[in-house]
């Protein structure tokens, strides 16, 4: 079989010829499908996460979508995090009891393009979140992944009104092609200027923030938020620090909180696969992505890497000619 292999961290893999590896007892044999590249198989790929630095050789791809048994299949993998190979190869062998079968009818490539990025977005707005009906959301880095799927999200959740915030022109068009009522532009770190805009865009006081940004546009977003009010951090892209102030949190005494996808348990991982692959089959969440055969891996990894993309980057193994 063929595998996208990363050989020294920090740079590109390359494409070999390896053997199928035999599966353990516990585990089966997934034909991938689609495995996109993702932010965090680019993380561990660095050298520089807090998984520290991985074992090499190994295949990247945290996540795929595929067949085991003839059915469609979603999975995760822990390649670049632990010792052990990932999804971007023709044939990888993984846990069964990660397996989590996807609709009939699944765009494979579509829906490796939304992964667990969708499920962040899920999870944060209604686990962590506790988005009801009629309640008014923004979303930050609505141009992303994740932002994009945190607003289409928060409409099929009913929320009344839903004001997205993206740094460069073309995210601030992808966000409102996701279905934003409005944008705000984040050209600035002046937090009172970012803060007048959200309130300018905002139809009243705002019940939620999904924030995968935190810095100036995290500040700014909260002083937008009514009593009671919720912002769900899900990443630090903007800054890892933020000058959210005292008076903002208990003056209208606010609730700050974190989410990650890593403290979902495997059932709370499946349904929320499943609800995000119902969504895309019902037509109601999508992103823009790049189908790339798996023998460019390396061309593609380094146009991902470098943001040269309209999308995500979904290598797809067995549509290679």
């Amino acid at each position: 079989m063929r595998a996208a292999e990363i050989h020294t961290a920090g740079e590109p893999p390359a494409v070999v010829e390896r053997a199928v590896q035999a599966p353990a007892r516990d585990e089966t044999l997934v034909e991938v499908l689609a495995a996109p590249i993702t932010p965090l198989d680019l993380l561990c790929a660095s050298g520089t996460s807090y998984f520290g630095r991985p074992r090499t050789p190994y295949v990247p791809g945290v996540q795929g979508v595929g067949l085991a048994g003839g059915h469609p299949v979603w999975f995760p993998t822990s390649a670049g995090m632990a010792p052990g190979d990932g999804s971007m190869a023709d044939v990888v062998a993984v846990p069964a009891s990660s397996l989590v079968e996807l609709p009939a009818g699944t765009d494979p490539v579509a829906f490796a393009a939304l992964g667990l990025s969708a499920v962040a977005a899920h999870m944060a707005l209604t686990w962590t979140g506790v988005l009801e009906a009629g309640e008014q959301v923004i979303v930050l880095g609505a141009g992303g992944v994740v932002g994009q799927s945190a607003v289409q999200l928060a409409r099929a959740a009913g929320a009344r009104r839903v004001v997205a915030a993206a740094r460069s022109a073309a995210a601030q068009e992808r966000a409102l092609r996701a279905g934003a009522d409005a944008v705000v532009a984040l050209d600035t770190e002046d937090v009172a200027v970012l803060a007048a805009r959200f309130t300018e865009a905002a139809d009243g006081s705002v019940d939620l923030v999904v924030d995968p940004l935190f810095g100036a546009p995290a500040a700014a977003a909260a002083r937008a938020l009514g009593p009671g009010g919720r912002l769900v951090n899900l990443g630090g892209s903007a800054s890892e620090t933020s000058p959210l102030d005292s008076s903002t949190i208990r003056g209208r005494s606010l609730r700050v909180l974190g989410y990650t996808n890593n403290e979902l348990t495997p059932e709370q991982r499946a349904t929320a696969i499943r609800t995000v692959a119902g969504h895309a089959l019902a037509g109601r969440l999508a992103v823009p992505y790049e189908a790339v055969p798996l023998a460019e891996v390396a061309a593609a990894w380094l146009r991902q890497a470098g943001g040269g993309t309209s999308g995500r980057i979904v290598l797809t193994p067995v549509r290679d000619p």
